[in-house]
């Protein structure tokens, strides 16, 4: 089975890897021991369903998140069991790669209007005339 990140990319589960290990948090005695806390690991590098680009684009926008060889975890200790963690570590899994690879949008450079200059320039010296009225007077004589 695949996890769906966007339309056009789905990464097989076999390339995710999940550990267990003992949780801090709820559980009462429980906690002591069983390992309900899941860490995901997916390695960025070795992925043959990403791009380049996007190896790439994952590596630059999650550094604290990748080990130095390109592996990426994610821990989950919220519930009480291994399963809920599990489904909550796949969730954010892809909550977090779909949010890395999506395309900057470009913003396309606009002039502003010769208009609006004037006008601009208009008011700041109709404001700078108001104040200077606002000031006494002063008369030098020698």
């Amino acid at each position: 089975m695949a996890v769906k990140i966007t339309d056009r990319l789905f990464i097989p589960e076999d390339e995710l890897y999940f550990t267990a290990s003992r949780s801090g948090g709820p559980g009462g005695q429980n906690v002591n021991k069983v390992s309900t806390r899941i860490t995901l690991w997916f390695d960025v590098l070795k992925s043959p369903s990403l791009s380049e680009e996007e190896k790439w684009q994952i590596l630059d926008k999650l550094p604290t998140r990748i080990n130095k060889m390109g592996i990426l975890w994610i821990n989950v200790q919220q519930t009480r069991s291994q399963a809920g963690n599990r489904e909550l570590a796949l969730q954010r899994f892809v909550e977090l790669l779909a949010q890395v690879l999506v395309k900057p949008r470009f913003r396309k450079k606009t002039r502003i209007p010769r208009k609006v200059q004037e006008e601009r320039i208009a008011e700041k010296k109709r404001r700078s005339r108001v104040k200077a009225n606002r000031s006494p007077k002063i008369l030098w004589e020698s």
